[in-house]
């Protein structure tokens, strides 16, 4: 499995527009993205325009490639992008170990 890790800074004042749109966008658009397993969102505290998305895919490509890739990309990025400061910092991650 992989983990995609996104970094995302909004634009201020904009937190309460971008919660829903984000929840919204993950629930309708991503989850039918081959490859999805599921996805968490955490927002900053301190930086309360930050917000980390995680997301779960069964391959790289399921993400890189086949979502990219597809229409429902742009469907996400007309859900999230105009609420972005600058273009998120999105890596890529394998497990090495896990809690019991």
């Amino acid at each position: 499995m992989i983990l995609e890790l996104a970094d995302i800074r909004i634009q201020p004042g904009q937190q309460a527009a971008f919660d829903e749109a984000i929840v919204r966008g993950v629930g309708t658009v991503i989850s039918q993205a081959r490859g999805f397993r599921g996805w968490t969102v955490n927002k900053g505290v301190e930086s309360p325009e930050r917000y980390v998305l995680q997301i779960f895919w069964d391959t790289l490509e399921d993400h890189t490639v086949h979502f990219r890739g597809s229409e429902l990309f742009a469907q996400w990025r007309a859900i999230v992008g105009p609420f972005f400061a600058q273009p998120p910092v999105v890596e890529h991650f394998t497990l090495l170990a896990e809690s019991d």
